[in-house]
C-alpha cells in the first residue's frame, strides 16, 4: 500500500511517527472535541498514577492531547502524545486522567525503514537529530512493507521524500546500511559515463489558445514562457494539465533539495549544457545548466535557470549535483520568438541593449512593462525551426502593439 503521511516527530530510538493524510480530517474533528470538553487547568489534587494511564495534557501551546503515562518519577510524569508520538516530561498539574477517547485509536503510527539497520546497531544521536531536521512535519510518500507481528509494533515501510528513498540517502550518509540502495545513483550523487539531460516542456498544438506568464526577456523579441497553471483547472487542455503536475511535484522536489543540499557533492565536471543545481541570490538552490567559463582565477561558471530561462555567472562553490530523479521533470521555461513585429527602423534611442543592438533599451523596458506580472495567453505559430508565438496580454490585444504605439518597433507582416 502506498500513501501520503505527515511526518509527526522521530523517537529517541529513531522511531518514525506518522499521521497518514486521510486521517487528518478526523483528527482535527477529535482535537476540536477535547478542547470543548477539557478547559481550564490540569488536576490538581492529589493522583496515583500508575504507567499506561490514559490522560490528556496541556500542551505548551495550550491545547490539550490525548496521551499515556510512561513513566512516574516524584511531581514530574513522562508522557507520550499518542496522536503525535512524542514523548515529554510534565509536571502532574498539566495533565488530567480520563477515560473518554480511550476508544478511538492513536492516529499517529510508529514506523521503521524496511530492510535498514542503523549502524552500531541503533540509530544514533546525531542520526535522529537528523531525521527530525529533516522530515519533522514534512509530508512524505509511505510504502508498507511489511505489517508488524502485534498491533502496538512498528509497521515497516520504505519513505520517500522529493521523489528520494530515505533509506538510500541515509545509507549515502553513513548512518545505516540498507539492503536495498539501488536508487543511491538515481541520487546524482556519484559521477557516471552517462550524459544527463533535461526534457523538453510539450507545447499546446498549434492554433491554441493557452494561458503563460513570462519568465525572463533576452530581448523584446526573444522571451521565455511558462505554461501558466492557475485560473479554471477544468478548462485546461491535456498538456497544461501534465505541466501543472509536473511544476506542484517540482517545487516539492526542489524544496527536499534545498534542504539536504549540503550533502550533494560540488560540481567537477564543467561540460557545456551539463544539469546541476545552482544557488541563486535569493539564497535558494535551483535547477540549471553549464553554459561557459567567463573567468578561469577564480573559477566564475555562467548557467541558465532551465525553469525560469535568467542567467548567472557563479563560482564553483554555488554549483552542485543535480539529483537524477530531478530531470524526469521537463523544464518549465520554453524560449520562444514573438511574432508580429521587429525594431523599429527610425528608433532614436541611443541606448541599445548590448547583446542585441537592434533593439533599443526603452523597447526592452517597455516590453517588460506590458508582461511583468500580468496574466497573458499565447498561441504557437510555428514550432520549427524556432518556437513562434503570438502574445496577448490580459485586454486579449497583442502585447507588442504599445511598442508600435510609441515608435520602438514597426509591423512586420
Amino acid at each position: 500500500k502506498v500513501f501520503q503521511a505527515i511526518v509527526s516527530c522521530i523517537g529517541g530510538d529513531g522511531t518514525i511517527y506518522i499521521i497518514p493524510k486521510l486521517f487528518e480530517t478526523a483528527l482535527n474533528k477529535l482535537m476540536a472535541e477535547i478542547q470543548n470538553t477539557f478547559k481550564g487547568l490540569g488536576l490538581l489534587i492529589p493522583y496515583c498514577w500508575k504507567k499506561g494511564e490514559a490522560c490528556v495534557v496541556r500542551g505548551s501551546d495550550t491545547l490539550w492531547y490525548r496521551a499515556k503515562i510512561v513513566e512516574v518519577s516524584g511531581s514530574t510524569l513522562q508522557v507520550q502524545y499518542i496522536d503525535r508520538g512524542y514523548i515529554e516530561s510534565i509536571p502532574q498539574c498539566h495533565l488530567y486522567p480520563t477515560t473518554f477517547y480511550t476508544g478511538i485509536p492513536p492516529f499517529c503510527i510508529p514506523c521503521q525503514l524496511y530492510k535498514t539497520l542503523p549502524i552500531g546497531n541503533f540509530w544514533q544521536q546525531d542520526a535522529v537529530d537528523y531525521l527530525q531536521e529533516l522530515l519533522k512535519n514534512e509530508e512524505v510518500e509511505i510504502h508498507v512493507k511489511e505489517l508488524p507481528d502485534n498491533p502496538w509494533g512498528k509497521l515497516s515501510i520504505s519513505l520517500y521524500f522529493g521523489g528520494m528513498s530515505l533509506s538510500s540517502f541515509m545509507a549515502y550518509q553513513k548512518y545505516c546500511v540498507a539492503e536495498d540502495c539501488q536508487d543511491i545513483q538515481k541520487m546524482g550523487v556519484f559521477e557516471g559515463d552517462f550524459s544527463p539531460s533535461y526534457l523538453l516542456q510539450p507545447l499546446p498544438v498549434p492554433g491554441e489558445t493557452f494561458p503563460v506568464t513570462v519568465t525572463h526577456l533576452v530581448s523584446p523579441k526573444e522571451v521565455y514562457i511558462c505554461l501558466d497553471s492557475s485560473g479554471n483547472f477544468a478548462n485546461h487542455s491535456a498538456t497544461e494539465r501534465a505541466a501543472s503536475c509536473d511544476s506542484e511535484s517540482l517545487n516539492k522536489a526542489l524544496k527536499w533539495c534545498n534542504k539536504i543540499v549540503k550533502t550533494l557533492p560540488h560540481l567537477t565536471n564543467f561540460k557545456k549544457e551539463l544539469p546541476c543545481l545552482a544557488e541563486y541570490v535569493d539564497g535558494l538552490w535551483y535547477r540549471a545548466k553549464l553554459l561557459s567559463v567567463t573567468q578561469l582565477v577564480p573559477v566564475q561558471i555562467l548557467v541558465q535557470f532551465v525553469d525560469y530561462g535568467t542567467y548567472l555567472v557563479a563560482p564553483t562553490s554555488r554549483l552542485r549535483h543535480i539529483p537524477c530523479h530531478l530531470l524526469k521533470y521537463p523544464v518549465q521555461a520554453v524560449r520562444v520568438l514573438l511574432a508580429g513585429f521587429r525594431p523599429a527602423s527610425h528608433d532614436k534611442n541611443v541606448e541599445r541593449i548590448p547583446y542585441s543592438p537592434e533593439w533599443s533599451l526603452k523597447a526592452l523596458w517597455t516590453m517588460v512593462d506590458c508582461v511583468e506580472g500580468k496574466r497573458l495567453s499565447a498561441s504557437v505559430l510555428t514550432v520549427s525551426p524556432e518556437v513562434t508565438i503570438s502574445l496577448y496580454g490580459d485586454d486579449k490585444n497583442l502585447v507588442h502593439l504599445k511598442l508600435i504605439e510609441m515608435g520602438l518597433a514597426e509591423l512586420d507582416q
